[in-house]
C-alpha cells in the first residue's frame, strides 16, 4: 500500500497511553494507515520512543510525548506540541487509565480520585484540548477505551469500575453534542486481553472466560480502534463495542 492510498493518510492521531499494549498496538496501526501518531505515556520515555522508533522504522511519523493526563497543563502542552509538528488533530485515542484494586473499606479518598482522574478526568481534559482541532478536521474522530469490569463489575475494583462506567455516559453525551461538528464519539471496550502487567492478574478475570478459552490479542483490540478512526466508520458514532472473545455478551 503506497502512502497516497493509505487511508489514514494525511491525518494525525493522539494515542494515551501509547507506549506498551493496547495503546501501542493502536498506535502502531494508525500509522500503518498513513497517520502521524503522537505517542503519548505519562513518564516511561523510552516506552515512547521506542514505539516512535518502531513507526519511523516504517516510514512512518511519529512523536514522543510525555504527559500526565490527569495535569490539564501538561495536556495543553502536549497538544500544542502535536499541532506545531503535524498541523492538526483528527484523531484522539483516550486508552490511559489505572486499573487498581482495593477493598471499600481500606480505600483513601486519594487513591479513588487517582484512579478517577487518570481514567475519567483525563479523556475529558483531553478532548477539550484537542476539540478546535478536531472540529477543523471535518471528519474528527474520538475512541475511548472502556474495561469489562465496567459492565460486569469486578471485585475489590470500585473505583476502577466506576470510572470505566462513567466512560459509557461520557461517550454517549459528547457523541450527540458534537455530531454537528462532524466528530463522531465511541467507546471500545476490551476484555481478559493478553497484556503485560505490572502488578498480578485481577481478580475478576478468574470468573470470566472466552468462549475459545484464548486471551485477546491486544492487536485485535486496536484493529477496532483502527476501523473506527477510518473513513468507512463515519457512520457509527455514540456506541458501545465490546472486545472480549465471548467473555461478555453485552
Amino acid at each position: 500500500m503506497n502512502a497516497s492510498s493509505k487511508p489514514l493518510s494525511g491525518r494525525v492521531a493522539i494515542v494515551t497511553g501509547a507506549g506498551r499494549n493496547i495503546g501501542r498496538a493502536t498506535a502502531l496501526m494508525l500509522a500503518e494507515d498513513g497517520a502521524a501518531v503522537v505517542v503519548n505515556a505519562r513518564a516511561n520515555q523510552a516506552e515512547a520512543d521506542a514505539v516512535v522508533a518502531e513507526i519511523v522504522a516504517n516510514g512512518g511519523k511519529a512523536l514522543a510525548a510525555l504527559a500526565d493526563i490527569a495535569d490539564a497543563a501538561a495536556v495543553e502542552r502536549m497538544v500544542a506540541t502535536a499541532v506545531s509538528r503535524f498541523g492538526g488533530i483528527d484523531m484522539l485515542v483516550n486508552n490511559a487509565a489505572l486499573r487498581r484494586e482495593k477493598p471499600l473499606d481500606a480505600m483513601t479518598f486519594a487513591e479513588w480520585r487517582a484512579v478517577m482522574a487518570v481514567t475519567l478526568d483525563g479523556p475529558f481534559l483531553c478532548v477539550q484540548a484537542c476539540l478546535p482541532y478536531l472540529k477543523k478536521s471535518g471528519a474528527g474522530t474520538i475512541v475511548n477505551l472502556g474495561g469489562m469490569s465496567g459492565h460486569t463489575g469486578g471485585k475489590d475494583r470500585v473505583h476502577v469500575v466506576t470510572a470505566k462506567s462513567g466512560l459509557v455516559g461520557f461517550t454517549r453525551a459528547l457523541a450527540q453534542d458534537l455530531a454537528a461538528d462532524k466528530i463522531t464519539v465511541n467507546l471500545v471496550v476490551p476484555g481478559l486481553v493478553g497484556t503485560a502487567r505490572a502488578g498480578p492478574e485481577p481478580q475478576h478475570h478468574s470468573n470470566h472466560h472466552t468462549l475459545s478459552g484464548e486471551r485477546v490479542p491486544p492487536a485485535d483490540v486496536a484493529a477496532t480502534v483502527r476501523f473506527l478512526c477510518g473513513p468507512t466508520a463515519r457512520a457509527i458514532t455514540g456506541q458501545t463495542i465490546h472486545v472480549n472473545g465471548g467473555a461478555y455478551l453485552g
